[in-house]
């Protein structure tokens, strides 16, 4: 098993951000992702938001790899997160469906509101094994490294998003348009969304389908 931990310090306040973050795909930092759905919402008691999004993406497998490793070298991931707005925190945690016996990966992130009004991410992974074959080692030795240049394009992909939103909050919209709404105009028109926004009106930003 190999492990990571990084911690990122956004300047942007903690209600932002976490919009960011849910409204992260599509974006041209994140290529591999074919499809981003939600599966389930719900408040609980508490006061939280609860949300299940079923996510596609696509990779590559190393040179190395046997022939026959996977039938696809595409995989599904679960993502479970819980929003607290009353604590500025929201907890997600991502994990591989299929593939699992060649790589199971989990990954744990937290925003959290600073005291300054910023947002500190803290992101964690496991990378866990099966195979055999004298690969285990290599495999999760590859799916770390591979996660580790992969959580930059990430971060980058937030911030673009990001600077998206503050460009909307800068502009006067019609009553009903969101800045998701807004989002979304922008990401067909540079090419990101194959389908007009308008097509999916009726749909949450973060369900729809990003093919």
């Amino acid at each position: 098993m190999k492990l990571f931990s990084q911690s990122f310090l956004y300047d942007d306040p903690w209600s932002i951000v976490s919009l960011a973050y849910f409204l992260r795909y599509p974006n041209p930092y994140a290529s591999h992702v074919a499809s981003c759905d939600v599966i389930s919402r719900t408040f609980t008691p508490s006061g939280t938001l609860v949300t299940t999004r079923l996510i596609l993406k696509k990779g590559s497998l190393p040179k190395w790899a046997p022939r026959g490793i996977m039938s696809k070298a595409e995989s599904w991931i679960i993502e479970e997160s819980e929003v607290d707005p009353l604590h500025g925190v929201v907890r997600c945690t991502t994990k591989n469906l299929d593939h699992v016996k060649v790589m199971r990966v989990e990954e744990h992130v937290t925003l959290r509101r600073t005291d300054d009004n910023k947002t500190m991410q803290k992101t964690e992974a496991r990378f866990i094994s099966n195979f055999g074959w004298g690969l285990t080692k290599q495999l999760e030795n590859h799916s770390l490294a591979r996660f580790k240049a992969n959580i930059q394009r990430s971060r980058e992909g937030i911030s673009l998003v990001l600077g998206l939103l503050r460009q909307a909050r800068m502009q006067p919209m019609s009553f009903g348009v969101s800045s998701s709404s807004f989002l979304d105009s922008h990401r067909y028109s540079s090419g990101w969304l194959s389908v007009p926004p308008s097509a999916n009106q009726s749909e949450s930003p973060s369900s729809k389908n990003q093919t």
